[in-house]
């Protein structure tokens, strides 16, 4: 990944059910930005979390979801690298499909727990975040776009996928690798020399390192994350780094903000 970077924040609420991601949005934001010298583009203004369901949720982050989709939009027409720190994955419903029309062949890496592939009529939930990779392959209209080709998505250490969307990831194409299968070896052979945009929800990784909402057992550790990084740096288009639950009562936030820093650094060298 070159240097010229342009690191973008939400601190709109997109289906949040914790009040926790926003402000570890804007505290990642706010180390990467003294890291590298820049403010952080701003989108959207916080509110409080809410147990809602889809259908609530996609029409008030309606606003939020523009405006990231539009930074995403001037960071790439201005040839700078996007990195988005996101409060949840259903903020992705504002980038992936500019993401699948910027670099239609590209490969995403999907690094989380979960699928995230439900639709309408499979989630069990309603949770937004759970259905935002499904409407970037265009499986249920979002009203934000699609685009992007499952045979081209790779789930990252994915553990945690309910039965009806595991049937919905195989038939459509998607690879998901098991955190016993995942190595920065495997993934670039997956990649094979292609562009990627990489997407990252903390709680692929074994809790106590990066708190997030939902909690996965039997996680990848942080340094797997930063060798994969590392690996593909030179083909790597964009970053997300999402779902990063500040005020954990476990883990210290400055400690998880500075494995954050340390993790992009990684992709930054």
């Amino acid at each position: 990944m070159n240097r010229n970077v342009e690191l973008i924040v939400s601190q709109g609420r997109v289906a949040d059910r914790t009040d926790g991601a926003l402000r570890g949005a804007r505290a990642a934001s706010d180390a990467l930005g003294e890291y590298l010298g820049q403010t952080p583009i701003v989108v959207g203004s916080p509110s409080p979390a809410v147990t809602d369901d889809w259908t609530d949720a996609l029409p008030a982050a309606h606003e939020t979801l523009t405006g990231l989709k539009g930074a995403l939009s001037t960071a790439l027409d201005a040839e700078r690298t996007p990195v988005l720190l996101t409060n949840t994955c259903a903020a992705s419903l504002g980038t992936l499909p500019t993401v699948a029309e910027r670099y239609p062949d590209a490969v995403v890496l999907w690094i989380d727990a979960h699928g995230d592939f439900n639709t309408p009529e499979t989630t069990a939930s309603g949770y937004l975040g759970g259905m935002v990779l499904a409407a970037a392959c265009g499986l249920w209209e979002s009203g934000h776009g699609a685009g992007l080709d499952p045979r081209q998505v790779i789930v990252v250490g994915g553990r945690d996928i309910d039965p009806a969307e595991s049937e919905l990831l195989s038939s459509s194409g998607v690879r998901v690798l098991a955190p016993s299968e995942v190595t920065a070896a495997r993934v670039a052979e997956l990649v094979s020399g292609r562009e990627v945009w990489i997407h990252v929800d903390w709680d692929v990784l074994e809790p106590g390192y990066v708190p997030a909402a939902y909690r996965v057992p039997d996680g990848l550790r942080p340094h797997r994350i930063a060798d994969i990084f590392a690996a593909l740096r030179d083909q790597v288009r964009g970053v997300e780094l999402a779902e990063f639950e500040y005020g954990d009562a476990e883990v210290p936030s400055r400690v998880s903000v500075e494995l954050i820093l340390q993790t992009f650094i990684a992709l930054n060298r």
